[in-house]
């Protein structure tokens, strides 16, 4: 059986970060590096958290990572963020990452992961993520 969101598939979470994927971005094949990808989904793990938390924060860990597709050069893509848990001082935030076809509006998924953040003091100690 098929659901609504199987025939015409959205992110799952809150618009972070948009950008153009860009030239000095990509190999030689016009395929965006991995690496590229992951540092702007720590920057939307970043904003998202930050937010959360009230304060600085820290990347402790990548806890899964799954790439679907490939970017190329001149794609339009979203990074969308979605809190799954906190802890004392710590919040999980599963991040995915999908293109915008700017003709059609049609969005594809083309990875996610899940990203494990502290929150810190301004002497870069953990303290406890303040209550919603």
């Amino acid at each position: 059986m098929t659901t609504p969101n199987d025939i015409n598939p959205q992110p799952r979470g809150e618009l972070c970060l948009q950008t153009l994927a860009m030239p000095a971005d990509a190999n030689p094949n016009g395929d965006i590096f991995g690496g590229w990808l992951v540092s702007q989904m720590d920057l939307a793990g970043g904003v998202a958290g930050r937010k959360r938390a009230r304060g600085r924060i820290a990347t402790v860990a990548i806890d899964s990572m799954v790439f679907l597709r490939p970017l190329k050069v001149g794609d339009i893509v979203g990074f969308y963020t979605q809190v799954l848990s906190i802890g004392r001082s710590s919040i999980k935030i599963m991040i995915e990452v999908w293109k915008t076809d700017d003709l059609t509006g049609i969005h594809t998924k083309l990875t996610e992961g899940l990203f494990t953040f502290v929150a810190i003091d301004d002497n870069g100690n953990t303290r406890p993520v303040p209550p919603a």
